[in-house]
């Protein structure tokens, strides 16, 4: 099984000189794993929801080729099939593979949120996006009650937005 340090060397490689993907990516990794250890997550699911982190924007390269944009819609297409190919590349399991396949696939989809690592994994990158695109906390408030519901990151986006 790979760890979550082959998985961002991977990343990173894919990336090149990317500074800001990999940036992005890094901070998201970090705020998974704090709030996943804050919330208690089991070692093996915390492990799968980590190389999710670091890979859910793994689509994006592909996503300004084939579709000209960055859209979430357009990433949650194009990540899952890089996702696969690193990880099986590693030697992780099928069941951790897909499961991260389908987070990826999901990162940018708020309703029907199951599980509770597809929840941590969606307010880490909020708590991202929230800084890099600068938003107002008209939309950081609205944002909190749409898709916080973990203590943990609801704590760090009120210490740190709110």
């Amino acid at each position: 099984m790979p760890t979550v340090y082959d998985v961002a060397e991977k990343a990173i490689a894919y990336f090149g000189n990317d500074a800001k993907r990999i940036q992005h990516f890094v901070k998201v990794h970090y705020f998974t794993s704090l709030i996943a250890e804050r919330e208690g997550l089991a070692p093996k699911e915390r492990e799968t929801l980590e190389f999710a982190a670091i890979l859910h924007d793994i689509g994006i390269k592909n996503a300004e080729k084939k579709y000209n944009s960055s859209a979430g819609k357009y990433q949650e297409v194009e990540g899952p099939p890089i996702a696969r190919e690193i990880l099986r590349e590693l030697g992780a399991d099928e069941e951790a593979i897909e499961r991260v396949c389908f987070l990826i696939a999901h990162h940018h989809t708020y309703s029907g949120v199951e599980g509770k690592d597809y929840r941590i994994l969606i307010e880490a990158d909020f708590l991202v996006n929230a800084y890099e695109d600068a938003l107002g906390i008209d939309a950081i408030r609205a944002t909190k009650e749409k898709i916080f519901r973990t203590m943990a990151g609801t704590r760090l986006l009120q210490e740190m937005f709110m």
